[in-house]
């Protein structure tokens, strides 16, 4: 059983406000990858009982050439201001593509530019719809001390996710919902299938 460790804690900025916050690595975890952990005001961190975590999945694309597809990369940044604010956790995982990897998810879009929703189009190429795992997510927050959490997330399936590697999501808190012309069939297709709490 690997036994999770910090291997570095560095200051930086980020986002499009160029938020202060800590970034954490980590040894050790479930996966073999290199998630990595953002803390913000990390010194108020130790007193809060249940901080505001966002587990978000990379999403190249939109996280950082800022996509039209979808809404990753406005979700991330609403997350990097809120924690500026109030403090919390951003859980940075790759995982590209709901878990497919970033060529995957590039040949799915080309079966949604044929007007097929994310789904259908992952299905296509052979993966079911989302391959994500959050072992790896649940170890950062038990590491670091956290076992309840308000999960700031649109997706049930997340929270549900947590809660059966331990983690305590006493509240899910819901970003906003950033709509473009090229992503509507894309949010349209999340709330539907799976679930997700967004103003569509």
């Amino acid at each position: 059983m690997n036994m999770t460790t910090i291997r570095s804690r560095v200051p930086l900025k980020v986002g499009q406000n160029h938020v202060p916050c800590e970034i954490v690595s980590f040894n050790g975890l479930p996966e073999d990858k290199e998630h990595v952990a953002l803390l913000f005001k990390a010194e108020t961190l130790l007193s809060s009982e249940a901080p505001l975590v966002r587990v978000h999945s990379e999403c190249l694309t939109g996280d950082a050439f800022y996509s039209s597809r979808c809404d990753c990369g406005q979700q991330l940044n609403e997350a990097f201001d809120l924690m500026a604010e109030q403090g919390g956790i951003v859980i940075y995982l790759r995982q590209e593509g709901r878990g497919i990897g970033l060529y995957n998810k590039l040949d799915a879009y080309e079966h949604q530019v044929a007007g097929l929703n994310t789904f259908e189009a992952n299905k296509i190429i052979g993966f079911d719809h989302d391959l994500r795992t959050y072992h790896s997510a649940a170890a950062i927050l038990k590491h670091l001390g956290f076992q309840k959490i308000r999960l700031l997330s649109n997706n049930k399936n997340k929270s549900k996710e947590l809660k059966k590697l331990g983690i305590d999501v006493i509240e899910e808190v819901n970003t906003q919902t950033y709509v473009t012309e090229d992503n509507i069939n894309y949010l349209k297709a999340k709330r539907s299938i799976d679930g997700h709490s967004l103003a569509v």
